[in-house]
């Protein structure tokens, strides 16, 4: 029986052709104006980075805020979609300092914010005729982008809200810093790679025993030790202080004439891992807490 039923999809041909249609018979544009006077469904778009063509990670954030926008339309809301692009960071910076070559060296700091204007702009464009390949709906004729004035200045309205509250304050703080750069890390933005590394064991002599702790329990302090492990031995050098939990049991262990204090619940590893087999663990367990201030060198 014949059939005008296509055996074959032919989608590379056909999904062009029907997105031109889309956008000639403003699809999208007569679906929002249709739902105009029902209630209304927001979805804030959080922007992917304008710098290169999209990813398998900003297709599928697109794929799903566009089956989440088309059901909401086809349920009874009016949900119109407003696609962004974050111009703003170090990804971009980074693309536009490569296509420098050795001229980044000199270049002004004015400089580099045109170029990286003129590279994100560029890269609006390019995805967003990728997106509208992906058959994404949505006004990405104005879209909402970050390096526009009146953004930013709204983002400089809301700063001074904020301080106004008390909820900005100046301090001190730990950042990830990237030398090459020359410039704070997001902690999202920081990457590892997996190395194996050498730990060691370490002992320190200890010298002071100022709430009498070794006396206390009969361990002479010319012979008594404290134990350490850490896989950043380059540190040592500036080392000036042990951290023991003070609510932790700890434990003498005594190998030949001298003592060493551990965390009582890894003594068998440790002896283990420094092949030593003839010790022993002295009675009884004391807490952390009891060796505060306690010194060595």
């Amino acid at each position: 029986m014949a059939t005008p039923f296509e055996m074959r999809a032919g989608l590379p041909k056909k999904e062009p052709k029907m997105l031109e249609d889309w956008e000639k018979n403003h699809v999208y544009e007569k679906m929002i104006e249709h739902n105009a006077d029902l209630p209304r469904f927001v979805l804030h778009d959080g922007p992917p980075y304008a710098n290169g063509n999209i990813h398998m990670g900003t297709a599928l954030n697109k794929i799903i805020k566009d089956i989440i926008i088309r059901e909401k339309n086809m349920s009874g809301y009016c949900a119109p979609y407003v696609p962004g692009y974050d111009t703003h960071g170090l990804p971009i910076e980074l693309k536009a300092l490569s296509s420098l070559g050795d001229k980044k060296a000199g270049i002004s700091k004015l400089e580099l914010r045109k170029i990286c204007k003129e590279f994100a702009t560029e890269h609006i464009d390019v995805m967003n005729s990728q997106f509208a390949r992906l058959g994404v709906q949505g006004d990405f004729a104005n879209p909402y982008l970050t390096l526009r004035p009146e953004f930013e200045a709204r983002q400089v309205e809301i700063f001074g809200e904020m301080a106004k509250k008390g909820y900005i304050y100046k301090g001190m703080k730990a950042v990830y810093w990237c030398p090459e750069d020359r410039t704070a890390l997001a902690e999202a933005e920081i990457e590892y790679a997996e190395d194996e590394c050498d730990s060691i064991y370490v002992r320190f002599k200890l010298t002071d025993d100022p709430n009498g702790v070794l006396a206390k329990y009969g361990i002479p302090l010319d012979k008594a030790w404290i134990v350490i492990w850490t896989t950043t031995t380059w540190t040592l050098p500036a080392n000036v202080a042990t951290c023991l939990n003070p609510s932790l049991e700890y434990a003498f262990v005594k190998i030949g004439d001298e003592y060493h204090l551990m965390a009582a619940g890894l003594v068998e590893s440790t002896m283990k891992a420094c092949h030593i087999e003839d010790y022993e663990v002295l009675e009884p367990r004391v807490l952390g807490s009891e060796f505060e201030l306690m010194q060595y060198q």
